[in-house]
């Protein structure tokens, strides 16, 4: 997952299900799973959220700071992309 030009590297098609389930299960009523590239990682990690709306900031985080850049979003029970 995330093979190709405009990724830093592929994500494991296991992770990624591992962070949906994690999302579906928290008691907090997630709704969304944010992928996240670290830059000083060199790593993806899960960022999960509630609202839609939550997801401009983590845009806007891109920027500011250089650090942290928001590779996708996914709706955590549907599986669709939506960023």
């Amino acid at each position: 997952m995330f093979d190709g030009p405009g990724f830093p590297k592929s994500l494991d098609e296991e992770l990624f299900n591992l962070w949906l389930e994690q999302g579906r299960q928290s008691k907090m009523g997630y709704k969304y799973l944010l992928i996240v590239w670290d830059e000083y990682e060199s790593a993806y990690r899960p960022v999960y959220i509630e609202r839609r709306d939550e997801i401009e900031p983590h845009k806007i985080e891109r920027t500011s700071h250089g650090r942290e850049r928001l590779v996708a979003g996914y709706d955590l029970y549907s599986e669709s992309r939506i960023i």
